[in-house]
């Protein structure tokens, strides 16, 4: 199922999670531009866990926890992680508002990779994209607005058929989806070959849980309070 929109109108214009789009996608152009250098620029500003893991010996590497956010590994991976983003990014940046989105962002995509190094530390293959700081936003989501509807297309046949579905149902079975499949990979961590980051979706939104509560505007307890409006 694709998630295409959601029930709760923004009250100010999301200009961070814009703008996190429109870095996103302009990196990925720029890696398109690179050609055969490609692979080198990945190699480089993508995030290597044995090379986090050994620190001492590659001074600048922590800078990749970073860079790494703003690369993607094909169109596919793109799109897919910006669509999550501008359907879900917008109301929790209205509930943060725009500065403390941004740190947000920022640290759930470290959370995410540094739990990814954790769980797969002898891996020397590149990691790149947004998934884990985006899933941070769907951890805030998820709390923030559990009884909002988001509108899924589900592939059928020749056709897309819409549906609402609930977003704690929404998110909930896509955050049960990455830990099943995290544990299901967990025998294999110490291998270097590529493959998804599950355990970095994992901590990224294990984080928007965690940080979601204390960088919200407002009382801490009052969780649905910007979905209320709009019953």
């Amino acid at each position: 199922m694709i998630p295409l929109a959601d029930d709760i109108p923004s009250r100010r214009f999301p200009v961070v999670t814009y703008l996190i789009i429109a870095a996103n996608v302009l990196a990925f152009f720029f890696e398109l531009s690179l050609g055969r250098y490609l692979d080198r620029f990945i190699a480089i500003f993508g995030l290597v866990p044995w090379r986090i893991i050994h620190w001492s010996s590659y001074p600048a590497v922590f800078i990749t926890i970073f860079t790494s956010m703003f690369l993607h590994a094909g169109w596919v991976h793109l799109f897919g992680n910006m669509l999550y983003l501008w359907v879900f990014g917008d109301n929790v940046e209205d509930a943060m508002g725009h500065m403390r989105f941004l740190i947000f962002y920022l640290l759930s995509g470290c959370a995410a990779a540094l739990a990814q190094v954790l769980v797969n530390p002898l891996s020397k293959v590149p990691m790149v994209g947004a998934s884990g700081a985006v899933a941070g936003v769907l951890g805030a989501y998820f709390l923030f607005y559990p009884r909002a509807r988001v509108i899924m297309a589900v592939p059928l046949l020749f056709y897309l058929q819409l549906i609402s579905v609930p977003a704690l149902l929404v998110l909930g079975g896509w955050f049960l989806i990455q830990l099943l499949n995290g544990f299901a990979t967990i025998t294999a961590t110490t291998a270097v070959t590529g493959g998804v980051a599950w355990w970095a979706h994992v901590g990224g939104f294990v984080t928007g849980l965690v940080l979601g509560p204390i960088l919200r505007k407002g009382r801490s307890e009052d969780y649905y309070d910007d979905y209320e409006d709009y019953i």
